[in-house]
């Protein structure tokens, strides 16, 4: 969007941007700099009115390493969700019920179904989070390359290699060279909140920017994309981080 009514919406409401899987919002005013704030709200860059939207970006990108230390720094005084691994912990892997069960047997994690045809992943070893993470980290894999697969052929696009991330503020990204990567906890949320990151990912390879025209190419993949980024947002802060069961490894 270009011209006075744009500098008037964001001088007032701020207008949410993404780059690259680092949500900011950006608001305009007459000002003569860039400013940078990462807070309560998250990140806000305040910029002039009249700046291009590709310097704003490059400003950002920029100073991505100490967006990051600000980010590492609340992340560890806020309060994170922690779930403690117990023998019949239930938790939603790609929107299905999983049981765990702790097992001393097995060498490694195995997936099954118990005697009521529910889904259940058992654990064995004395570092049963390693484990959930590990079989975890192989679902997520599998069915990612799936998904990106089909999106490719709807954009009639070549599928490139798919890789698992961590990085504690992106959910994926796209690059040219090394191809897809997304993060490998997106499949403890509800599955059509991984299926917007795989589209907003998959979308990239069409325009590798935030332009009106990838979004376009977003919302030829998930037209419900708009309300499932706000979701992402509020529900992908509340991911669990497994502990050991008490007494187990730390």
């Amino acid at each position: 969007m270009k011209g006075n009514a744009h500098g008037l919406r964001s001088a007032t409401q701020g207008l949410q941007r993404d780059l690259d899987g680092l949500a900011y919002r950006l608001i305009r005013s007459a000002r003569k700099t860039v400013a940078l704030q990462v807070g309560r709200e998250g990140i806000v860059v305040r910029a002039p009115l009249r700046m291009p939207v590709a310097g704003i970006e490059a400003f950002v990108a920029s100073h991505r390493d100490w967006i990051q230390r600000k980010l590492d720094a609340r992340q560890q005084v806020s309060e994170r969700t922690r779930q403690a691994l117990v023998d019949g912990l239930r938790i939603q892997v790609l929107g299905q019920p999983v049981r765990i069960r702790l097992s001393g047997a097995g060498r490694g994690a195995s997936w099954g179904v118990d005697e009521h045809g529910g889904a259940v992943l058992r654990l064995p070893g004395p570092a049963p989070e390693r484990q959930l993470e590990r079989a975890l980290r192989a679902r997520a894999l599998a069915w990612f390359e799936g998904r990106v697969e089909e999106y490719c052929l709807r954009l009639d696009v070549r599928p490139p290699a798919v890789r698992l991330g961590s990085a504690r503020t992106r959910w994926g990204s796209c690059s040219q060279r090394s191809g897809i990567r997304l993060h490998w906890k997106l499949v403890l949320l509800a599955v059509d909140l991984a299926e917007y990151v795989v589209a907003h990912e998959v979308a990239h390879l069409k325009e590798m920017n935030h332009s009106p025209r990838f979004w376009a190419w977003v919302e030829t993949l998930c037209p419900a994309w708009r309300d499932l980024r706000a979701r992402l947002r509020r529900e992908g802060a509340q991911l669990p981080e497994f502990l050991p069961p008490q007494g187990g490894e730390p």
